[in-house]
């Protein structure tokens, strides 16, 4: 017993460790050699045998054979096709959205579609945005064509990030198909608006020529049963209607395609709503809530295409006067939303909006906590709006804030991009005051909390003296 417990005393335990792992190593790789294809896989087996890493562990030597993650899903047959049914592959199931408003707002309504396919298990087919508050298109035409979301933000980073297919619709359907393709959808506008005459409006389906048969979405689908004039629909309603069971249970007479006369039921390989905006969990407008699961499990991964990026710092950097190299310092960026609020005004404008006095005070605000909090000074200052008055924008100068020069931005890049460069801009503050009820600054402010852990404040207004008070503005996330 003595020379036993002796002989297991100089056992090398490092090396006998060693053998045991490599033992179950090799055991595990052959059993992974063994495991058969997923049935009905759209993924080929074979795609991950040419796949397979030989890896060679030394003292004592051993070959592993391991079988990593596919890098990318096969989701459609091919190139676009005239008809978009003949691109769709039959073991995959797809979802869609129709969109028509302004550009942030479609850029919500995509991001709630893209987790609505999360919720389904479906890969998402993204629309273009439709530049419905755009003008001063091409010197030959005057129009504004419309921007892919791959051309905003960027897809391949997206889908990575996500660990999902992205689609966009020029990759499914020709853009130059003058084929009339038919599909049936599911019109929720008129499942939460009971007094609505039809669906959300969007021109996407006439452009991409698809024809559709619209059938009204059951009541339960409405986030507020009881609730005459709440527009929104629950993410759990659209999701059950993703299947069999409750797709077949809340059939009705669809109404007939305009252009083909013919009615469909919603289709169950590409499921289509007419506009997710209106879409929440538990209360309407839940971008405002920091459980927003929209914004937390979609849009903060949704980062901006480089080019647009790039161009934005080069705006940046001219603004400030710095080289093409230069670095950029910590700034504020500031967006002010005037343009179509004024239908919301009950008062005259200089009663109505905000003073730019009130928004020197969140600014103040901001480059002190960016100080005290992050020991960050931010002394420059990018005021971004849709205002057009000349003194305003003199009054504006005065405070030392800078403003971009868009004179040449839509002749140099096209129409969209003073937009997409100002909300890019706005992004990379490490600090940003923004406009109380703008989606557009409520989107900005959380990229600029996610993206840079930045300070956030927001402006009041609607009747003099909206503003006037201490501390964060309501809403504000710094």
């Amino acid at each position: 017993m003595h020379s036993f417990s002796s002989a297991i005393r100089h056992v090398n335990l490092k090396a006998l460790f060693s053998v045991i792992f490599l033992g179950s190593l090799c055991y595990y790789a052959g059993w992974l050699s063994r495991w058969p294809a997923p049935e009905d896989s759209a993924l080929e087996w074979k795609d991950f045998e040419a796949k397979r890493i030989t890896i060679t562990v030394q003292a004592p030597q051993a070959t592993v054979t391991v079988i990593p993650e596919a890098e990318e899903a096969v989701v459609l047959n091919g190139s676009p096709t005239d008809a978009f049914q003949d691109n769709l592959r039959h073991d995959v199931r797809y979802i869609t959205t129709w969109p028509g408003t302004g550009f942030t707002n479609e850029a919500m309504s995509l991001m709630n579609l893209i987790y609505l396919a999360m919720l389904t298990e479906r890969v998402p087919i993204l629309p273009a945005f439709n530049p419905s508050h755009l003008s001063g298109g091409s010197p030959d035409t005057g129009e504004v064509v419309d921007t892919t979301f791959g051309e905003v933000f960027d897809v391949p980073r997206l889908a990575k990030e996500l660990r999902m297919p992205i689609l966009e619709w020029w990759q499914v359907k020709d853009r130059k198909s003058t084929t009339v393709d038919s599909l049936g959808c599911w019109n929720v506008w008129q499942a939460t608006m009971e007094h609505s005459s039809g669906p959300q409006y969007s021109v996407m389906p006439r452009k991409l020529n698809i024809d559709i048969s619209w059938t009204i979405a059951p009541k339960w689908v409405k986030l507020k049963p009881d609730a005459a004039n709440e527009a929104h629909a629950k993410f759990t309603g659209l999701m059950a209607l993703a299947f069999p069971e409750q797709r077949n249970r809340n059939l009705r007479t669809p109404s007939k395609s305009p252009l083909l006369g013919l009615s469909l039921p919603p289709n169950e390989q590409l499921l289509c709503f007419d506009n997710l905006y209106y879409t929440a969990n538990v209360e309407g407008f839940e971008f405002e809530r920091d459980y927003s699961t929209a914004w937390r499990l979609v849009g903060k991964h949704l980062h901006w295409n480089p080019r647009i990026e790039e161009i934005a710092r080069g705006y940046v950097r001219r603004t400030f006067g710095l080289g093409v190299e230069a670095t950029i310092p910590p700034y504020i960026a500031i967006h002010v939303r005037h343009g179509d609020f004024k239908g919301a005004c009950h008062t005259p404008l200089d009663e109505c909006f905000a003073p730019l006095s009130a928004i020197a005070r969140r600014v103040n605000e901001v480059k002190e906590e960016l100080q005290r909090l992050k020991d960050i000074t931010a002394v420059h200052i990018i005021l971004t709006s849709d205002e057009t008055n000349i003194t305003w924008w003199e009054e504006v100068a005065a405070y030392g804030w800078y403003r971009i020069d868009h004179s040449a931005t839509a002749s140099t890049y096209g129409a969209w991009y003073p937009v997409l460069i100002d909300t890019a801009i706005q992004s990379e503050g490490k600090g940003f005051v923004g406009t109380d009820r703008s989606t557009v600054s409520l989107i900005a402010g959380r990229r600029v909390k996610e993206w840079n852990d930045g300070v956030l404040r927001s402006v009041k207004w609607g009747k003099v003296g909206a503003d006037n008070h201490q501390g964060r503005s309501k809403g504000a996330q710094g």
